[in-house]
């Protein structure tokens, strides 16, 4: 079972790829993205593919992985019995408790932000999801690779993730999917499905654009990398959405690149996104 397993995480991440298109580039072209999630369900038997489509009706993810014995959805602590079974594949298994379908994932990198204190003042807006210590207002990367790198290793380093190489593969592995490049100079590079923290934003500037989707004609200089938790993957489509609308101006992307430092880019973030962002 577990080829079959494999097709509905692809499916998956085709499916979610579309619907992050269509929050960041209003109206974008989704012809491929269409043809390869027709495809691929063609390869899936039609009973799970029904299942499969029932779940999506009432959430994002229909699966999910299961990490240190927990489903990553909903955050219940398997049997483990159920966890070695979800491991060796024999079938599809699904959560006692959201019903989602379940699979075993290898390690990856892990969110080690920490909730706020009781005691912390409330936070609203963009400081809800990111802060001054993950601006980078000048990139060293010449390329998309050293740019995820780099951002990555911000967050490692800054206490956000705890496996800037994992998290990094994870990267790769989505741009190779389909990019993350949108119009306007901007990219939204991003890795779902992190175990552990809350739904963290990174933000950096490229002193000279570049080719961050090797294939298209676009240059990016604006770089939003965002770390996504299972649980948050429908509320980042709104994250990706709000931002996309702000930074569709001009304005607003020029107050960004005048930054020359962490403490100027992130109060011209929250100043840009303080009406959209809440």
């Amino acid at each position: 079972m577990q080829p079959v397993i494999n097709l509905l995480v692809q499916l998956q991440e085709l499916i979610v790829a579309r619907a992050q298109q269509e929050a960041g580039m209003p109206g974008a072209q989704l012809d491929q993205l269409d043809a390869s999630i027709a495809s691929l369900k063609k390869e899936i038997p039609p009973d799970v593919s029904q299942q499969f489509a029932r779940l999506l009706q009432k959430s994002p993810l229909a699966i999910v992985p299961v990490v240190n014995g927990v489903c990553t959805a909903c955050g219940m602590t398997l049997p483990v019995s159920l966890v070695h079974q979800v491991h060796a594949a024999e079938k599809i298994y699904h959560c006692p408790a959201c019903a989602r379908l379940l699979f075993h994932r290898e390690s990856a990198a892990r969110n080690t932000r920490k909730a706020p204190r009781r005691s912390d003042p409330p936070k609203v807006g963009i400081e809800r999801f990111s802060a001054e210590a993950l601006m980078i207002p000048a990139l060293k990367g010449a390329d998309r690779d050293a740019v995820l790198a780099e951002l990555c290793q911000k967050l490692a380093d800054e206490g956000f993730v705890d496996d800037a190489g994992k998290l990094l593969e994870s990267a790769l592995k989505r741009e190779a999917i389909i990019s993350t490049a949108v119009e306007n100079g901007l990219a939204f590079p991003h890795v779902r499905c992190i175990e552990g923290g809350a739904l963290t934003l990174a933000l950096g500037l490229a002193p000279k654009a570049i080719k961050f989707d090797p294939a298209g004609k676009a240059c990016t200089r604006i770089v939003f990398f965002v770390v996504i938790p299972t649980a948050a993957s429908a509320f980042y489509l709104k994250l990706l959405s709000g931002l996309s609308q702000v930074f569709q101006k001009e304005e607003n992307r020029a107050k960004l690149l005048e930054a020359d430092s962490s403490e100027k880019l992130w109060k011209a973030l929250m100043k840009t996104t303080r009406l959209v962002i809440q």
